[in-house]
């Protein structure tokens, strides 16, 4: 059995630009366990939205103890299957955020995905706030003996309206924070373009974590990987599809019932 330092450790060397982590995000015991037994599972990540609507909430409302409470099952899950776990942090919980991070690592995750956007203020961090508080998550992890802790910064300066100058600037700062990756998330009007991905990668020496849409005209994983991503995640994407399916067949199986 490894440490949690080393499989932190671990975790961390998995973020290679041009072969990029995938990850399959989780919301739940169930969920958790199908993505863990697959052998070409590397890592389990959770998805903050997904939690929330399988707690009958919304990702604005999940608070920090719901949040936990559903890390901790999938955490017993990602101990068992002995693989690495990511948990989608949202905006740090405000002056909470050092607290939830050592109780993060106490059930043995060993790294973070954390906003730039202040969900009570409503609207983004200053940069030299976003990246005082990177580091502050750093320094909890740190304090618990962990100093390979990941933090994947996400930017949602595109979502806000911020042009791709400013999200560069900021992803810049985030990772001379000590961010491992910075997770740019795109616009409301449409998916992040080939030549948007192509500019912050070059800008970020790789270091960039992108989102897998459902759409069409989305960037496969053979083409981020081409472009030289480090890590793709699917967020909620996997919940929607489960859903629809799961929806779908119990509508069939009701009305035999009629």
């Amino acid at each position: 059995m490894i440490s949690l330092e080393e499989t932190a450790q671990l975790f961390k060397q998995l973020h290679k630009p041009g072969q990029p982590l995938v990850l399959a995000n989780v919301y739940d015991g169930i969920s958790a366990r199908e993505v863990a037994k697959s052998p070409t599972s590397k890592a389990l990540a959770t998805a903050s939205y997904a939690i929330a609507q399988a707690h009958n909430t919304t990702d604005d409302d999940l608070d920090l103890e719901t949040n936990l409470r559903a890390c901790k099952t999938i955490a017993d899950v990602a101990r068992e299957f002995q693989k690495p776990l990511t948990v989608d942090l949202q905006d740090g919980y405000g002056d909470r955020l050092e607290e939830a991070v050592s109780r993060l690592v106490k059930m043995g995750v060993v790294g973070i995905n954390l906003e730039d956007y202040d969900k009570t203020a409503r609207e983004l961090y200053s940069v030299e706030t976003a990246t005082a508080r990177i580091r502050q998550a750093l320094a909890a992890a740190a304090a618990q003996g962990l100093t390979n802790f990941v933090v994947n910064a996400r930017c949602d300066g595109l979502l806000h309206g911020r042009d791709l100058s400013e999200v560069i600037s900021r992803g810049k700062a985030y990772l001379a924070a000590g961010a491992t990756t910075v997770f740019v998330w795109g616009r409301r009007s449409r998916t992040t373009s080939r030549q948007e991905v192509e500019t912050l990668v070059e800008a970020f020496g790789g270091k960039l974590n992108v989102s897998l849409k459902a759409s069409k005209d989305r960037l496969s994983i053979k083409q981020l990987a081409e472009i030289g991503v480090a890590r793709i995640s699917t967020g909620p994407l996997l919940q929607f599809m489960a859903m629809k399916y799961y929806g779908r067949e119990a509508r069939t199986l009701l009305r035999q019932a009629i």
